[in-house]
């Protein structure tokens, strides 16, 4: 029998019913969100040319994370101005955890003191999520130049360098770039004066450096290793306060030189806008953290020379904030300054 009481009832349920389902989705709000991310493809920013140390460990951990994620994940290479034009791209995209950052000690340790005007902020402007890899940098010299020149030591380069003032030549890959003030550096602590030539990024200069084109450069360790390898270019020392292990018979250049205390080491890590959702930083860090951890990719890094990361975004920011107070001592007595 019909009872209009029961008409009256019925849409009063289902008006409950709805209410609570709202608010069922209004508390799992950020968690839905994290469900629904990602849903296109991620891209990274590499900072630099391709070729270099950078968009090598880009390149070797973007197929990691797209399997991790589901998603394609794009390299997209912006070099310039020693990685600030890459950085700053990334510092003023939407904080959607689909543009990131492959971020460097340049980018995010030594910039912030090496330029007098710097478009984006390493510590506000940014998300830290992990650190992917710590790498020394590495004397080098094209090999049939060395022997030209009859240097086969660091102590043979400083004594050319100081009897032909001007006459050599140093690569880096940019302005502001760890190859950069490695140099910078060592200029300084051993009295030498040379030209330095920055180029867009470790690729270009490193096309200039087997033409012989350019004398010396402090490269990244992975992008130079397969030329040492090859004997194509001659490595003095490394620039770490200790040997590596994938070079155990080089010595250090505070072991070489002698220079007691010379480290100019490398890094880079990955980094989203400031503002993204804990939830996609913390995925991010757990995913990268996972593809560091596996075999195959802990054994290729480690044979380039590269030791993987794969730190907690805090521990990331620490290290990002400690860099930043090391480098800017090192600027200031190294007198290196780009306007």
């Amino acid at each position: 029998m019909y009872h209009p009481s029961e008409t009256s009832r019925t849409p009063r349920r289902q008006l409950i019913l709805v209410a609570a389902a709202g608010a069922a989705l209004a508390l799992s709000g950020p968690l839905w969100a994290q469900a629904a991310w990602p849903s296109k493809p991620l891209r990274i920013v590499v900072p630099f040319s391709p070729g270099g140390t950078t968009d090598l460990l880009a390149r070797v951990l973007a197929p990691e994370l797209s399997q991790a994620l589901g998603q394609p994940v794009v390299i997209e290479n912006k070099g310039g101005a020693g990685g600030n034009i890459g950085a700053d791209t990334v510092a003023k995209a939407s904080p959607d955890g689909y543009t990131l950052l492959m971020g460097t000690v340049g980018t995010h340790g030594i910039n912030k003191s090496l330029y007098s005007k710097l478009s984006y902020d390493p510590q506000k402007d940014f998300a830290p999520i992990t650190l992917v890899a710590g790498v020394p940098n590495v004397m080098i010299m094209n090999t049939q130049r060395a022997k030209e020149l009859g240097i086969q030591s660091v102590p043979d380069f400083v004594r050319y360098a100081k009897a032909h003032p001007g006459q050599l030549n140093m690569a880096s890959s940019g302005n502001g770039t760890s190859i950069h003030l490695a140099g910078e550096l060592f200029k300084s602590r051993t009295g030498i004066f040379m030209a330095h030539i920055p180029y867009k990024g470790s690729g270009p200069a490193m096309k200039d450096m087997l033409g012989a084109q350019m004398d010396v450069m402090f490269d990244n360790l992975p992008s130079a290793m397969p030329h040492i390898q090859s004997g194509s270019l001659k490595a003095f020392a490394v620039t770490s306060a200790a040997r590596t292990p994938s070079l155990p018979d080089l010595p250090t250049v505070a072991e070489a030189g002698p220079l007691p205390g010379f480290e100019a080491s490398s890094w880079f890590g990955l980094l989203a806008p400031a503002g993204t959702p804990p939830e996609i930083v913390n995925r991010l860090q757990q995913e990268t953290a996972k593809a560091l951890g596996t075999p195959a990719i802990k054994e290729r890094l480690l044979a380039l020379g590269a030791m993987p990361g794969g730190n907690t975004p805090a521990a990331f920011a620490q290290l990002i904030d400690a860099e930043i107070k090391k480098w800017a001592g090192v600027v200031k007595a190294s007198g290196a300054r780009v306007d």
